[in-house]
């Protein structure tokens, strides 16, 4: 069948070409979002929703704009980009945890266990406050946002921008001292 026809059947609410564009766009959709997203389950949640929005949303593709997989494509794009963004997601794929690197800094204290990875990092984190470890590990280590970093510790947005950069001297201090 001829995709023109196809497309213009799906605008109309046809099932069976709604059933046959799944057939032939689902992988590449699950593919780009799972690009995007790096979950394969995950990917296949947002690709479902993608063809549900598609179907509710037929009506506003204009072949005049594009071809109809560039059209979908832009909305799977933008619906991993949206699930990234998301507080929801950022819960999920903390990156790593103040135990990760609690764990790191004990291992470094032995000599005989240090490695590449660890070597030189508890002189960098010493003499760092608590409250300069915890917005570090929000800010560089779990994606928050500064936004985000005020409203999970409940301080006013000004002061972590403040603290971060008070922070980030801090350790560019320790690593100059380092090098001294």
């Amino acid at each position: 069948m001829e995709l023109d026809l196809l497309v213009q059947r799906f605008q109309e609410k046809d099932r069976r070409a709604f059933e046959k564009l799944y057939e032939m766009y689902h992988v590449n959709i699950h593919g780009v979002i799972h690009t995007i997203v790096r979950d394969r389950e995950l990917a296949e949640e947002l690709a479902q929703d993608v063809f549900i929005k598609i179907w509710n949303n037929a009506a506003s593709y204009n072949s005049s704009k594009g071809r109809f997989f560039t059209w979908i494509l832009n909305i799977a794009r933008n619906t991993a980009i949206d699930e990234l963004r998301s507080r929801n997601y950022k819960n999920l794929k903390k990156n790593l945890s103040a135990d990760f690197f609690v764990g790191i800094l004990e291992r470094a204290d032995s000599e005989d266990t240090e490695t590449p990875d660890t070597k030189g990092l508890k002189k960098l984190v010493n003499g760092l406050k608590e409250k300069c470890i915890e917005l570090l590990e929000l800010l560089y280590f779990k994606g928050f946002t500064q936004k985000d970093a005020s409203e999970e510790l409940k301080i006013p947005l000004g002061t972590v921008k403040t603290r971060n950069r008070n922070c980030i001297s801090k350790l560019r201090d320790n690593i100059d001292l380092e090098w001294i």
